[in-house]
């Protein structure tokens, strides 16, 4: 099998350190091009866990370099805005590019330039970027050049809440989404928050009102109502390295028993190999290093509830890239996954 050559943007973070355990296992990639603008050591220095996997050394890359070396495909886990900067050109020189960031998840850039404060550098492309969920978006992340890959907060509840709206059997502009996630999401730069005599033993909700993830998350969740959507969203950082755990509330529109919307997530799931519906409340640790969603429902006091668990940097962030990596190159979507 000729494999394909991939060059991995921003590299010294923890989605990229996943993102390189799962591509040293998948037989169709070879990764070529590790970059970082500061960092110039092997990137099994700079990620211990990769020692004797890989020995290229990070590098500081334009396009044209990344070009010279063969590069097919880009996974880039640049911060917000850069990818934006350098993909019409990656793109132009005949790679694909698959980007971590939120550059490419809104369909308006007037509503990005609201949430993210700065003009979007690439605004043409983003209504034609397919959203990287692949369970709601395959047909069109197959055909794609470019795929946005989904934010972990959003996957969580999009998930669940999605074939809901679908089925009009939950109202779209009055859902409350409760999610809390593990410190690996805030990223491996240094923060005060993230130091551990901060985060150790406590749990704390941030970005109420303000949090970036929620204009796409109502834009999907819109998509699937054919209705405008409106959540309220709030994020929680709990004391624990990794896993999302979201809860969903939402006002009922029809008439479901909690065994008749359990039965209708069943069969709108049905044959994905990454959802699993399950009748037990879901817990991180059920999902923690796999590319698996584990979700439930309840119906309480007149509210349907959701329940997921994703492990944020698998299935919420690398896990999530490298099946967009299968679809746009062709491989079985489960490949290196599994």
């Amino acid at each position: 099998m000729e494999k394909i050559k991939i060059a991995v943007l921003g590299s010294t973070g923890y989605t990229a350190l996943e993102l390189l355990k799962l591509l040293r296992r998948h037989p169709g990639a070879e990764v070529v091009a590790v970059t970082s603008r500061e960092n110039t050591s092997r990137i099994d220095e700079v990620h211990p866990s990769l020692c004797g996997e890989y020995s290229i050394c990070c590098e500081n890359l334009a396009p044209k370099d990344l070009a010279a070396r063969g590069v097919q495909v880009v996974f880039s886990c640049l911060p917000h805005t850069a990818t934006a900067a350098v993909a019409p050109e990656l793109i132009d020189l005949g790679m694909k590019v698959i980007d971590f960031g939120a550059d490419y998840r809104l369909n308006d850039a007037a509503v990005f330039n609201k949430w993210y404060n700065v003009t979007h550098p690439d605004p043409d492309r983003l209504p034609k970027t397919p959203y990287g969920l692949p369970e709601l978006f395959r047909e069109a992340i197959k055909v794609s050049s470019l795929v946005a890959n989904p934010g972990c907060y959003p996957t969580s509840a999009i998930l669940p809440l999605a074939p809901l709206l679908k089925g009009d059997f939950i109202a779209p502009d009055d859902i409350i989404i409760d999610s809390k996630s593990g410190v690996s999401g805030a990223g491996r730069k240094p923060s005060l928050k993230n130091l551990y005599p901060e985060c150790n033993e406590a749990i704390s909700a941030y970005g109420v009102g303000t949090h970036r993830h929620t204009p796409e998350i109502e834009e999907v969740l819109t998509t699937a109502s054919g209705k405008p959507a409106a959540i309220i969203f709030t994020p929680h950082l709990t004391p624990m390295d990794r896993g999302i755990l979201t809860t969903t509330y939402s006002k009922p529109v029809k008439e479901a028993t909690q065994e008749e919307l359990l039965a209708y997530l069943r069969e709108f799931y049905a044959g994905e190999p990454f959802v699993r519906v399950v009748d037990a409340l879901p817990s991180t640790k059920d999902v923690i290093h796999t590319n698996r969603c584990h979700m439930t429902v309840r119906v309480v006091r007149g509210r349907v509830m959701t329940i997921s668990a994703i492990d944020n940097l698998v299935k919420g962030a690398a896990g999530a890239a490298v099946q967009n990596f299968n679809l746009i190159c062709g491989f079985e979507e489960t490949t290196a996954l599994i």
